[in-house]
């Protein structure tokens, strides 16, 4: 299989996914980060539930030469947390928790709920644009 043929099952999966646990609904989202408030858990149960087949990838990943798509893995050079890293989480949580949509929920919901999705992917495009801008 070629990669556009691993990329669209995988994103067939994981648009299934989010549809299927509820997290294409940025109500739901919300209602997780309201730890005060009407708090829902639903979602630590889908990131947990994700951790076991991405722990079964790490295993299997090691145990290859290469991918099954591609010529080579490209994996991150570093796992060093420095202040890019930590500002960038920092924004991202404040966008996800101001939107209820994190980027594949965003993604996703142009085809479900685009009014709100819209606004959200061209916010998210706009702070890569001014990221590239800044970082010149």
């Amino acid at each position: 299989m070629n990669r556009a043929g691993v990329a669209l099952i995988a994103g067939l999966l994981f648009g299934a996914g989010l549809a299927f646990s509820g997290m294409a609904d940025p109500q739901r989202v919300q209602s997780f980060l309201d730890l005060f408030g009407n708090w829902d858990p639903t979602l630590a149960f889908v990131m947990g539930g994700a951790m076991i087949p991405m722990a079964i990838a790490w295993v299997i990943q090691r145990r290859l030469d290469k991918p099954f798509a591609d010529a080579h893995f490209d994996l991150p050079g570093t796992s060093r947390i420095d202040g890019k890293l930590a500002v960038g989480a920092v924004l991202f949580g404040i966008g996800w928790g101001i939107s209820g949509l994190c980027p594949g929920p965003a993604l996703a919901d142009l085809a479900i709920a685009p009014g709100k999705a819209l606004i959200v992917v061209l916010a998210m495009l706009g702070g890569m644009i001014a990221h590239r801008i800044a970082t010149r």
